[in-house]
């Protein structure tokens, strides 16, 4: 097995707190909102909650590209705004990926927004390499995944506050 990692930052108007529960410890609620296009639903298949151990399934619409996906909580620090975790199945891994890990920090700016700091490790199969507009495309849906919640938060000042 092989790991590649990358790390890249987001800047956002939405104050930490805000974008945490939101993309976090409120996401099975939010998620669907603001990825309406894409989400069916975020549930918690495994444990209680968005807790350490606990695995959350986000089911797509039949017209995502995507099925599913299963994601295991591996740290949740409301504190720090800090959450661990990894993708451990569905069709986004592919035929090349056994995992995705994500290592994600809210940090305070000074204009009352965030910079959001993201370490992704893709783990392969065997020996499998991963192609570098492979990455870039993961990376980019990333992004639009943040600013699509950075979005329906502006829009929406009650929602997380």
């Amino acid at each position: 097995m092989g790991v590649k990692s990358f790390f890249h930052e987001i800047k956002t108007k939405v104050s930490p707190s805000r974008l945490f529960k939101a993309m976090i410890t409120e996401s099975h609620e939010v998620g669907p909102k603001f990825m309406s296009q894409h989400v069916k639903s975020i549930e918690t298949v495994e444990g209680h909650g968005v807790t350490p151990g606990c695995v959350m399934q986000t089911n797509f619409h039949d017209s995502a590209p995507f099925e599913y996906v299963k994601h295991r909580i591996d740290v949740v620090d409301t504190e720090n705004y800090v959450c661990k975790y990894t993708l451990i199945e569905g069709d986004a891994l592919g035929d090349k990926l056994e995992k995705i890990c994500y290592d994600i920090k809210f940090e305070g700016s000074d204009d009352g927004g965030c910079t959001i700091k993201v370490t992704t490790d893709y783990h392969t199969k065997g020996d499998l390499e991963l192609n570098d507009d492979e990455i870039k495309k993961g990376q980019d849906e990333t992004i639009g995944l943040y600013k699509a919640c950075e979005a329906y938060l502006t829009a929406n000042p009650s929602v997380c506050a």
